[in-house]
């Protein structure tokens, strides 16, 4: 479901948020694996991902996020020994620094994935996916959209359905046969929702004429000169990304030990046109805030 505290940028023409999000997505987990590119690509993605859900949500994924940091960047300098660096030693195999920074480095680029994809499945919303590949390939694009709408539907009526059979006493969370028994009543009234719902979500598509010929279609989406100017930037700015990663600008090391950055013309137009393709969202956001306070102030 798409966050009503994004006024802005949600309002972008789908394709230019697909195109966006798509190249964003992979730049970081493909092309890259420079700590300065993964880096601002995890800021640009956690101030996307405040933009559309709320600081506790934030939070809440935090407690999971930070622990699996910590654990790749654990575990990576226990199988891998390479590196000129050893710390210390463990069973005779060397800890080496260039291991620990290395797993450091995929920690933070999983990061910078997952809350990409993350912010990607919010602001796509089913209409959206609809507009776009509906027309082309219908009957896989309703499937697609269905699947990815029943999901969250799916999470929200599970922990519905438990806290009311808690409520009345028919969920029992003490012992592991009791708790293994609630879940499967749990799991019993949730394949009989989702059976009901079925029938109606087919009847309602049978009233509104799904599969006729001749069905006409309504879409809110039109292609204007802001969505134009969005794309433009966005093409510029991928582009000098991907060409400046091509000629190896952005090239980083870790082994046998770790590259110093180099801060040259070329690096530091890369790292500036990447920070301007990862900060589209926010930068938006804010300057719809200034205009709409300017705009208060002139009444």
């Amino acid at each position: 479901m798409e966050s009503n505290k994004l006024k802005s940028f949600a309002t972008i023409h789908p394709a230019v948020l697909m195109v966006y999000l798509d190249r964003k997505s992979v730049v970081i987990s493909m092309f890259s694996t420079n700590p300065i590119i993964l880096g601002v690509g995890l800021v640009g993605g956690l101030l996307f991902f405040l933009m559309i859900q709320d600081i506790k949500v934030f939070l809440k994924d935090l407690t999971f996020y930070i622990p699996m940091f910590l654990l790749i960047t654990i575990i990576n300098p226990l199988f891998s020994h390479n590196g000129v660096t050893p710390l210390f030693f463990m069973n005779g195999n060397p800890v080496t620094m260039e291991a620990i920074i290395y797993g450091m480095d995929i920690a933070l680029m999983l990061m910078a994935v997952i809350y990409w994809c993350k912010c990607y499945s919010l602001i796509m919303t089913t209409d959206k996916f609809l507009y776009l590949f509906g027309k082309a390939i219908p009957k896989l694009s309703l499937v697609l959209s269905m699947a990815l709408r029943f999901i969250p539907l799916f999470k929200e009526k599970l922990h519905e359905i438990r806290n009311v059979q808690s409520s009345i006493g028919l969920y029992d969370r003490k012992g592991f046969v009791n708790k293994i028994t609630s879940e499967l009543k749990v799991f019993s009234a949730l394949i009989t929702w989702s059976l009901e719902n079925s029938v109606e979500t087919a009847s309602s598509m049978k009233a509104r004429g799904y599969g006729l010929k001749g069905r006409t279609h309504f879409s809110m989406y039109k292609f204007r000169s802001r969505d134009f100017m969005y794309l433009l930037a966005i093409v510029i700015f991928f582009g000098i990304v991907i060409v400046g990663m091509a000629m190896g600008v952005t090239d980083f090391s870790f082994y046998p030990e770790i590259s110093n950055f180099n801060f040259g013309i070329s690096q530091v137009i890369v790292y500036i046109s990447f920070a301007l393709l990862s900060f589209i969202p926010f930068v938006s956001e804010v300057w719809e805030v200034i205009v709409w306070k300017y705009s208060v102030s002139k009444i």
